[in-house]
Order: structure tokens, then sequence, then C-alpha cells
């Protein structure tokens, strides 16, 4: 653009005396604008001010291609300017992507906090003493199937009794734990 002009809501406004050149971006963007718009929107989610935004940055490539707005065959312009448009799309897409999402100097309420590395060796401890606390079938069951990832079918096998025993003693195994390990309420049920 040149010193006089500016790209306000998708349209060419002057501020004072307009050249040849303004006079065809000004046309451009009448008779082109709304295509324009209606591509990039289906190509931003429906963000407007996106999809806004890269109609501005098209028709700015496009002033600062003359060539490709003065070609013999005037109907080749808008497949220019949708290609154009498409690519901005596009490449601003692979940007955002390639970004982590951006966040302010808050901690986000969900973020999950790292405990450091006496908290977990405490943690580890308190969870070893409690597993002390179980019953033999208790302990096994646990053992089995939350240590070792075994299925309650394979537990089932592996201690000889009906899969739901295994489901049972599970239960009231971790009922026990929660009793005893600090932090964890007396019975969630």
């Amino acid at each position: 653009m040149t010193a006089g002009t500016s790209l306000i809501h998708g349209t060419v406004t002057p501020t004072h005396r307009t050249t040849t050149a303004e006079h065809e971006l000004a046309a451009l963007q009448r008779e082109h604008g709304g295509p324009l718009f209606t591509l990039l929107l289906r190509l931003c989610d429906g963000d407007r001010q996106r999809a806004e935004d890269l109609v501005q940055e098209t028709l700015v490539r496009a002033w600062q291609h003359p060539e490709a707005l003065h070609a013999d065959d005037f109907d080749s312009v808008r497949p220019w300017l949708l290609t154009v448009a498409r690519r901005l799309a596009i490449d601003a897409r692979r940007a955002r992507l390639a970004r982590p999402p951006e966040t302010g100097d808050e901690i986000p309420e969900t973020a999950r906090v790292a405990a450091d590395h006496a908290e977990r060796a405490a943690a580890t401890l308190d969870v070893r003493e409690a597993v002390k606390t179980l019953t033999r079938e208790h302990r096994d069951v646990l053992v089995l199937v939350y240590f070792r990832g075994a299925s309650v079918a394979e537990a089932a096998q592996t201690l000889g009794v009906p899969p739901g025993t295994v489901k049972s003693r599970a239960f009231y195994a971790l009922r026990a734990l929660r009793r005893v390990l600090p932090g964890y309420a007396a019975d969630l049920y």
C-alpha cells in the first residue's frame, strides 16, 4: 500500500489522494473479496477474524505482484487470488500447529503438578507399608492385577478362584488401602 491508504475490514479506504493502483486494488476487493472470504472462512473453520486477516494478506500479495493483476486474461485473476488465499491459509494452519499453544503466566488448573523425587519416594514407601497390612488374598490380587498388569481372567486362573472373586477381592483391597493411606478418604462409597 502507499502511504495514503489502509486496509480496514477487508476494504481499501483512502486516507487522501488515491492512485491508479489503489483504484485497481479497491476494484479487486469489491469483485473478489466475497468469494475469497467465503473460501477462507471455510478453511479457517469458521474463524471470521482469521479469515478477514487472510483476505487482507491475499490482497497485499496481489498489490505486491501487479503482474498477476495485469494479465492478458482478467478471468485468470480470481483463480490466482484463490490459490494465494488457500496457500496462505495452509501456511497459517501449519504455523499454528507447529508451535505449542500460547498460555499466560498462570498455571492452568487442569495441569498436573509433578511431585519431586522425595515426595514420590515417600508415597512409594507409604503404598508398600499399606499393602503389607492387607490379607494375603487381597495382596495377591492387587499384585497380579495392578502391579503386574494381569487381566481379571488371568489373575483368576493363576489364583485358582472365579473371576468374580478376583473382582471382589480387588474392590475390598483398594477400599482397605484408602483407609490406611494418608490423604485418601476413609470410604469413597
